[in-house]
């Protein structure tokens, strides 16, 4: 792809680099945003700046957040009994869209992969399993994804947590084998959350 600018080019190039996005959608994005009025871009490159300097993690769940508490953490009316562990902050939108659940949540930051490199250290389970150390958590709801790595995921937790007083369960298989949560709809996706089952049982499965 031959460019008439090297700074269309470069721009091209770092937009190309964000998931999804190929450089034929790079450069559509890049002239739409050249089209329009300099303050519209000035204010779209603040908002990333702002995000990228400014956000932080919840000292709570890990959920991405504007204050050491996110809203959901800090909210009094929540369980705070019952926690929901998922993969990232696109479950936790996902699962939140639902209105079928009202405790916490613990953000894994990803799944156990060994084949790219992430083991449990590179994660926050233990974190979750120091706060189940405690005695305020009742109930574990584990809410990855259906695949080999989710379900390793659920399996080493549970493993962690074995002598403890914790109900632990896993969302219903409304998911299909292999489903990411954030493309479930929220009906299916809901029913999951509300039907859990206990996780030993989906070891029987």
């Amino acid at each position: 792809m031959e460019f008439s600018s090297k700074l269309l080019q470069e721009a091209v190039n770092e937009m190309s680099q964000l998931p999804g996005i190929g450089r034929r959608t790079a450069l559509r994005l890049v002239l739409h945003l050249l089209k329009q009025p300099e303050s519209q871009t000035v204010a779209l490159s603040k908002a990333l700046l702002d995000l990228k300097t400014d956000v932080k993690f919840c000292s709570n769940c890990h959920n991405i957040s504007d204050t050491e508490l996110c809203e959901i953490c800090a909210n009094k009316s929540r369980q705070r009994e019952v926690v929901c562990v998922v993969e990232d902050i696109r479950d936790v939108m996902a699962i939140e869209n639902t209105s079928q659940y009202r405790g916490l949540y613990h953000v894994l930051g990803g799944k156990i992969n060994p084949m790219e490199g992430v083991g449990p250290s590179q994660l926050t389970i233990r974190s979750l399993v120091e706060k189940a150390q405690k005695g305020e958590i009742k109930e574990i709801i584990f809410a990855l994804s259906s695949t080999l790595e989710g379900d390793t995921t659920n399996f080493y937790i549970f493993k962690q947590l074995e002598g403890l007083e914790i109900k632990t369960s896993t969302i219903a298989r409304g998911i299909s084998v292999g489903d990411e949560l954030e493309y479930a709809d929220e009906v299916t996706l809901g029913r999951s959350i509300t039907n859990r089952i206990p996780f030993e049982s989906s070891l029987r499965n």
